[in-house]
């Protein structure tokens, strides 16, 4: 099994109800996501994915992101708030719909909300 990692960074802000006081308050912050994508076999060209398609993926699901109050978008509601956990869920499911190749699959994305707290998705359904 091989397995890549990308590393972007968008900074939004959200607000998340009936976890603590403080984060129920409209915050903001500077993300970093690790994606990983995962596959047995590597191409003709001896790789996995060309790390420039990822990014180029990356960059659009960025785009919807960055920038953003997280909870006025559509992907994010009050049954799937924009949490660590469900931003991690979301670019994984966004990310393996833009990839044309079914032996590349999404293995797990970790969202940092700061340099000392974050939430991985494992894609195990998607392996």
């Amino acid at each position: 099994m091989f397995e890549l990692k990308v590393v972007t960074r968008f900074a939004a802000a959200h607000q998340l109800k009936m976890v603590a006081k403080k984060c129920e308050n409209l915050h903001g912050h500077n993300w970093k996501i690790e994606i990983c994508v995962a596959g047995e076999t590597l191409n003709d060209a001896g790789v996995l994915i060309d790390f420039g398609e990822i990014k180029t993926h990356i960059k659009k699901i960025m785009e919807k992101i960055d920038h953003r109050f997280l909870n006025e978008l559509d992907d994010f509601n009050d049954d799937n708030p924009p949490s660590s956990e469900n931003i991690a869920l979301y670019v994984a499911k966004e990310l393996q719909q833009k990839i044309d190749d079914s032996s590349v699959k999404v293995s797990r994305v970790t969202a940092w909300e700061s340099e000392d707290a974050c939430a991985t998705y494992y894609c195990q359904k998607m392996l």
